[in-house]
């Protein structure tokens, strides 16, 4: 299975069995990432930094192979899977690759066409012949649009980026609180509620748009 591990449900934690999710494989890289940066830079830390330098070399390669569709211009939900999911909008954010990597750019464009849902994103597609294994449908997920504002943001459109934000903004109930989802053909907040993730990305889609002025 690689350096990265075993198959395993995912960052959604789905029921249609387990697979080699792409946004798994990247947070096993960002803990090695992190392992030898912390080590590079406190030398009095001890561990197997040489070992966790080949592990993350090696995951991301892996990554790269089999877990991006070069005919499409994207990162995939899984390895060898044609669907997308919503997480690898982190890629960038955790530094996997930069924000101006083709690739990164392409990933991004790919997921806000395809899981697009009333302007909204969903967390992958729902069809009915995904890994979600459940049946029915259900509404975007407020934090992933945060995502995808914090993305756009990123690779330099961000006038795009803080028009989404301001949307996200305005489904806010009246006294500011947000839910887990949105069904955009109701206009109503789903799932639980508050919702400490969506509020997660309310803030830092917030600070990454305009930290730099309340700064100043």
């Amino acid at each position: 299975m690689g350096r990265g591990g075993s198959p395993t449900r995912g960052w959604w934690e789905v029921r249609g069995g387990r697979r080699q999710f792409v946004h798994s494989k990247v947070m096993v890289w960002v803990a090695a990432d992190r392992a030898v940066r912390a080590a590079e830079e406190h030398p009095e830390l001890q561990g197997d930094i040489d070992g966790w330098r080949k592990m993350r070399d090696e995951v991301h390669r892996e990554v790269c192979e089999k877990g991006f569709d070069a005919e499409r211009n994207t990162f995939t939900q899984s390895y060898g899977s044609s669907e997308l999911d919503a997480s690898l909008l982190l890629i960038p954010r955790v530094g996997f690759l930069p924000p101006d990597d083709p690739r990164v750019i392409g990933t991004v464009d790919a997921i806000r066409e395809e899981l697009d849902h009333g302007g909204f994103l969903r967390r992958y597609s729902t069809d009915g012949t995904t890994v979600d294994g459940l049946p029915g449908d259900e509404g975007t997920f407020l934090v992933c649009s945060f995502w995808l504002a914090d993305a756009l943001h990123m690779t330099g459109r961000t006038k795009e980026a803080r028009e989404l934000f301001e949307r996200l903004v305005g489904l806010a109930n009246d006294v500011g609180l947000l839910s887990e989802e949105y069904d955009p053909a109701h206009e109503c907040q789903l799932g639980n509620f508050p919702q400490a993730f969506s509020h997660i990305g309310l803030v830092n889609t917030a600070l990454a748009l305009f930290g730099d002025e309340e700064a100043g």
